[in-house]
């Protein structure tokens, strides 16, 4: 077993590493994808199974994650060396964690990069002036333009780079303690303007009465997918964060107090949107159409909405860039720890070699909008269903496995239990991360491959 670095840094605080673990699970698929599949799915029945699903699958997997890497502690295929070996086969897992958050990162950057833009579009009023046919257009004339979607892309991906250039402490860990309570504070703000329209209560009805007719199997299978996408698993996140961890940290309370705020953010997205859109008498619609396309619409009817589509616009930017953060940084910790760069010259290749493997996906909506990568995809969709439905289930489902079945539990269970916890809470932690998340993690991948359509 290898020893774990003695010079590696870590978390300043404890609330600096949840603010930071909480940046990388809220992201763009808090703010219009969680309210796209609730919506399609029956609202308050679906929030309950989605709700059941963190606690049953995303936890679980979550503390494995972050014990994985606390006591590793190095990168995600430097802690899977430590803990088996260089000759384990495990630490394939590790790499395929790294491959995912580098492709990740990648395509992530230009739908990224449209928030960056519609930023500036709100603040400069090109959101509230001609008609909405006009508005509405502005999302086609974007990713039209192949130069412009670049431009956007390759600011958000330098945005990315400078702040995990300083470090754990200097960068990561001081922007989020910045840019979460920013991001905190624009939601509420947004909320509450929502609760107040004429959109809330039909909001808050559609989201905690629950209408069981409309849930089906179907529905299960999507809470229990995004249930594991959105607390950023399978992606060697939180092995990475968990490595800057010291040995007294509660990882059960931490991993709660994540899931919590990215599901508190989800839940009040969620509540936001559908006041906006039932205020307007809209029917709910979904993908990257009901954010950059329909809600511009519907901010032009709402008193000062240039200001509401601004604040809108900069919560979209902050949700993405501290979930790119996190990305970047489990790629920067493999080169730093495993070909010991260092961090400034490892964080500049990294970013730039991200932007260049983003500029297919970029291109995609534009001048290789015919190219396709797998059969009747774009390079845009292909990374996305490559990483998203098959990379990301599989790194969730061989780290329940190792945790459940390969790891001693007696290591876990000194690992994780102290005076402050009982015992039983390792072992309910123990039998779901066995039996419970493999088995949801692979219906999950089966629902991905199309076999329950």
């Amino acid at each position: 077993m290898d020893a774990p670095s003695s010079l590696r840094s870590g978390w300043a605080s404890r609330i600096g590493f949840i603010l930071a673990a909480a940046g990388s699970a809220i992201g763009l698929g808090n703010i219009w994808k969680f309210p796209y599949i609730a919506g399609m799915h029956g609202g308050g029945a679906f929030v309950l199974v989605y709700l059941a699903c963190i606690l049953l699958l995303g936890l679980p997997i979550m503390v494995a994650e972050l014990l994985i890497g606390r006591c590793g502690q190095r990168d995600a295929v430097g802690s899977f060396v430590a803990l088996e070996g260089r000759s384990s086969p495990w630490r394939l897992v590790g790499w395929a964690s790294v491959l995912a958050a580098f492709v990740l990162l990648a395509f992530y950057s230009v739908v990224a990069g449209w928030s960056f833009d519609y930023v500036f579009k709100a603040a400069i009023g090109a959101l509230h002036r001609g008609t909405p046919e006009q508005v509405s257009s502005l999302f086609s004339q974007l990713t039209a333009s192949p130069w412009r979607v670049l431009f956007w892309q390759a600011l958000f991906i330098m945005a990315t780079v400078g702040i995990v250039i300083g470090g754990i402490r200097g960068g990561i860990e001081r922007w989020s303690k910045i840019l979460m309570p920013g991001l905190f504070a624009l939601l509420i703000l947004l909320f509450l303007y929502a609760m107040f329209s004429p959109g809330g209560p039909q909001a808050l009805r559609f989201m905690f009465v629950p209408d069981f007719s409309r849930l089906t199997s179907q529905s299960v299978l999507v809470a229990l997918g995004h249930a594991f996408f959105t607390l950023s698993l399978g992606a060697g996140v939180m092995i990475t964060y968990g490595s800057y961890l010291d040995a007294d940290a509660d990882l059960f309370g931490l991993s709660l107090r994540i899931a919590f705020l990215d599901t508190l953010v989800a839940m009040l997205a969620s509540l936001t949107i559908f006041s906006v859109v039932f205020s307007a008498g809209m029917p709910i619609g979904g993908g990257p159409g009901l954010v950059f396309e329909t809600l511009p619409i519907l901010f032009m009817q709402l008193p000062f909405g240039q200001l509401w589509a601004l604040v809108f616009f900069l919560l979209l930017a902050f949700a993405a860039l501290t979930s790119a953060i996190s990305m970047l940084e489990v790629v920067v910790a493999y080169v730093i720890d495993e070909c010991q760069w260092q961090r400034s010259h490892a964080t500049f290749l990294v970013g730039v070699s991200a932007f260049a493997l983003g500029i297919p996906c970029a291109l995609s909506f534009n001048l290789w909008s015919g190219i396709t990568l797998l059969p009747g995809r774009t390079v845009f969709q292909s990374f996305d269903l490559l990483v998203s439905s098959y990379m990301l289930p599989l790194g969730g489902l061989l780290v329940a496995v190792y945790a459940g079945w390969v790891w001693s539990a007696n290591q876990e269970k000194g690992a994780l239990v102290n005076l402050r916890q009982p015992t039983l809470l390792f072992g309910v932690w123990h039998f779901l991360v066995r039996y419970f998340a493999p088995v949801a993690v692979l219906l999950v991948l089966l629902h991905e491959a199309g076999l329950f359509r």
